[in-house]
């Protein structure tokens, strides 16, 4: 087990920032590539980012490039999500997830080849 635990969500006015912290508690957090989701009300979790073991390969949505930037802290057991000129469309809840792979690819994008998930943390963009 990997738990998870995600913190810094909130509301925001559309143009702001917030970033996200993902800690994970577990030695092997190191070897996991981690990924942030997120789901809108009504709406199926959807992908939004990834980074490989050791950051040194990331992936994002189209719909949050250029706006949100994904890092990690091995040290720390912890994984990062900045998110700056959010929009109104960002409103969901995101989520944390690790995977016991330590590579990011296509298979990053798909929420069920996760295999560890954090609890969620609301974010609230106002327009």
């Amino acid at each position: 087990q990997v738990p998870l635990v995600e913190s810094g969500g909130g509301l925001v006015q559309a143009g702001g920032s917030l970033r996200l912290s993902c800690a994970a508690s577990g030695r092997t957090f190191s070897s996991y590539a981690m990924g942030w989701f997120r789901q809108a009300p009504g709406k199926e979790r959807e992908f939004v980012t990834a980074i490989s073991w050791r950051g040194g390969s990331t992936a994002y949505a189209d719909s949050v490039k250029g706006r949100f930037t994904i890092s990690r802290d091995n040290a720390k057991n912890t994984v990062y999500l900045q998110m700056n000129s959010l929009k109104p469309e960002d409103t969901a809840v995101y989520y944390c997830a690790a995977r016991h792979y330590s590579y990011i690819g296509s298979d990053s994008y798909t929420a069920a080849n996760y295999d560890y998930w954090g609890q969620g943390t609301q974010v609230t963009v106002s327009s």
